[in-house]
């Protein structure tokens, strides 16, 4: 099989502080040390090239041995970036974790992301129990607070050494795993035993080899409660036309899932499937083909979709991603514009949920998923693992290295039998098709 695997094995080894020689602390545990988990990927997933490809991982779970005396270890915690369901769950099940069942010394959450580390901002650490965690994760958003924005690796290992931090637990984003990285190679480079663990949040679900992030559940719950509240709006006038924006920057997941779940869209706009907007395959004469004939319809737009047809803002958040410019108000004034000039009448209704979405408390599904995510971050970090993440790979908990988490953003295969089944779903590609050439995104 010719691909990049075979060509270049995949590095997947987790740097250790040193070696684990203290007995657990977990009476109860099964321990399987060594256990290492071989999946089959696409080679995208690891750069350049095609294809099957084949990579074995570490599994997550407990260890017989640990590197830390727990007794004297302190422990903290940040979150950084937009706000997702379940960043309180995560909180909670590594303070309960670290508690319960290691006896660690301390546990500190740093306030308001990475400034929390910089003392000229004032956010002072705060001491987590499980007393003060026990009711967090019935609320959305973080108890910590979040920001954006990038500080110095050199600052932060700073303030981690002053602080006496042996382990430091970074919930977050690409960028946030960006940062982790950097952050981890400074200690590695001052010597400091220090163990930085990421676990990987992102309400788009673009985190490199995450099969699917926490909180994507239930952002899809809700996104759904918003389409079928567009529906019900299109439907009831005459030409109603239902328009819903979700999340999703560079990668379509949640507007592909949520079309997937409540078979009511007709339009689904990702930032991975170019249309136009005019022309033989363009969206506004595909829709008047539908409204003619149905009377009715509901497009689903992701945030990043149809920004080759925006102007560029030129303008860029403070975590440096590009401020997009709003496809909905583009759609919106479109498509009213389009009908108006023919004289036919329609009804337009907009729904944004994005920032309900955000902030809400995380679903059943979501909050177990965190709390395994929390766990295996703390066993991971008592076993003197650093420069890795805890994912969930294709059903199994692994270890990833930061450096591959932090490669590329996953985005959708447009070209896959997901994406297929998306189209089948809304029929968009039977009505007319967006793409001068529609068979390149009917591939199987």
């Amino acid at each position: 099989m010719e691909d990049r695997c075979e060509k270049a094995p995949i590095d997947t080894g987790i740097p250790a502080l040193g070696p684990a020689k203290i007995p657990s602390p977990l009476p109860y545990c099964r321990f399987d040390d060594d256990a290492r988990v071989r999946l089959e990927l696409d080679a995208s997933e690891f750069g350049s090239g095609e294809g099957a490809c084949f990579a074995d991982f570490e599994l997550a779970g407990p260890r017989s041995r640990i590197y830390y005396d727990s007794s004297k270890v302190k422990a903290a915690i940040v979150t950084c970036g937009g706000l997702c369901p379940g960043l309180n769950d995560v909180i909670r099940a590594i303070v309960m974790e670290c508690h319960h069942n290691y006896r660690v010394a301390g546990v500190l959450g740093i306030r308001f992301g990475l400034q929390g580390f910089i003392e000229s901002y004032g956010h002072a650490p705060v001491e987590l129990t499980p007393e003060s965690v026990s009711d967090i994760h019935q609320f959305g958003g973080t108890m910590l607070g979040s920001s954006r924005g990038p500080q110095k690796p050199e600052d932060i290992a700073d303030a981690l050494e002053r602080l006496n931090i042996a382990m430091l637990f970074v919930i977050g984003g690409d960028g946030t795993m960006k940062a982790a990285r950097r952050i981890q190679e400074e200690i590695a480079r001052r010597g400091s035993k220090i163990s930085i663990i990421g676990v990987p949040k992102t309400i788009d679900n673009d985190i490199n080899l995450v099969t699917q992030s926490f909180g994507f559940d239930t952002a899809v719950e809700k996104a759904t409660e918003a389409i079928r509240c567009a529906h019900t709006e299109a439907i009831g006038v005459l030409n109603g036309v239902g328009l819903v924006k979700v999340m999703g920057r560079e990668s379509g997941f949640i507007a592909a899932q949520a079309t997937l779940a409540l078979k009511e869209v007709n339009y689904v706009l990702v930032p991975e499937y170019p249309f136009d907007l005019t022309g033989e395959h363009g969206l506004l004469p595909s829709l008047e083909k539908r409204l003619a004939a149905r009377g009715h319809a509901v497009i689903v737009a992701a945030e990043g979709a149809g920004q080759d047809l925006l102007p560029d803002t030129g303008a860029r958040d403070a975590s440096g991603n590009p401020v997009l410019g709003d496809i909905a108000d583009f759609l919106s004034g479109a498509i009213e514009g389009h009908f108006r000039e023919r004289g036919t009448p329609m009804t337009l209704k907009f729904i944004d949920p994005s920032y309900i979405i955000r902030s809400v408390p995380a679903n059943a599904n979501d909050r177990v998923y965190c709390g395994f995510l929390g766990q295996h971050a703390v066993h991971a970090a008592m076993a003197g693992k650093t420069g890795m993440v805890v994912s969930k790979l294709y059903g199994r908990y692994v270890h990833l290295p930061l450096d591959l988490v932090t490669m590329r953003r996953k985005k959708l295969n447009i070209t896959s039998d997901y994406w297929r089944a998306v189209l089948e779903s809304t029929g968009q590609h039977a009505v007319t098709p967006f793409t001068a050439d529609p068979a390149v995104f009917c591939q199987r």
